[in-house]
């Protein structure tokens, strides 16, 4: 079984300070940092874009788990790798053409992950699950943060995670949207190995990061 990792979500943060916030994160045990990028047209919120990413690169060296919610994402996502993002993640319905996208991150020498909504049916990344790195399962429609986890996303990590064992892949399993001290755990004995989490881990335990990371971890 892989190793259980946290990548908390700025999206919670304090965007007033978000290097120092950084760097509490990277203090507190996180394994990598979650960008959520929202352009105000895929999902109803209007988020960072590369410019910040860039600055906030000055900070720490943790991997940069960079998830694009912006359609049409493909002219966007050079910006992105060069402004430090190490992992992109994207959305099958917002590009024209997934493998080409795919391809694309590749050739920026970045980790590619793909996300699902919860709408979203696993058989639309069947056929491309062998080249990529990373799998999103959402559990909440992203958009905002502080939303309730929807459990009925739970049999959808089984599925996905069986998959991945009978074709021995390799891909990571993350999970973002509502996860706290009480679905972690069903979540990872679903198959998950990344955990994304925002409200949980700025806000519970008086913001103690550390406590709440490895919390969250089932340390």
């Amino acid at each position: 079984m892989k190793k259980i990792q946290i990548s908390p979500s700025i999206l919670s943060a304090d965007f007033s300070r978000l290097g120092s916030e950084i760097k509490r994160l990277e203090e507190g045990g996180a394994d990598m940092i979650h960008v959520d990028v929202m352009d105000g047209h895929f999902v109803p919120n209007l988020t960072i874009g590369p410019p910040v990413i860039k600055t906030l690169r000055n900070y720490t060296k943790l991997p940069f788990d960079v998830h694009l919610m912006i359609s049409p994402v493909h002219k966007y996502i050079k910006d992105y790798a060069d402004a430090g993002a190490d992992i992109i993640t994207i959305h099958p319905e917002a590009t024209d053409n997934l493998i080409e996208s795919i391809n694309l991150i590749k050739k920026l020498n970045k980790k590619v992950g793909v996300s699902l909504n919860p709408d979203t049916k696993l058989n639309i990344i069947n056929n491309v699950l062998s080249q990529i790195d990373l799998v999103l399962i959402m559990s909440v429609f992203p958009g905002f943060g502080g939303q309730k986890f929807m459990p009925e996303v739970v049999e959808k990590i089984k599925d996905l995670k069986k998959i991945k064992d009978e074709k021995k892949l390799n891909f990571d399993i993350e999970v973002d949207g509502g996860i706290n001290f009480t679905n972690n755990k069903i979540v990872i004995d679903a198959g998950a190995n990344i955990l994304v989490s925002g409200t949980t881990i700025f806000k519970e335990n008086n913001g103690n990061i550390k406590k709440n990371i490895d919390f969250l971890k089932l340390v």
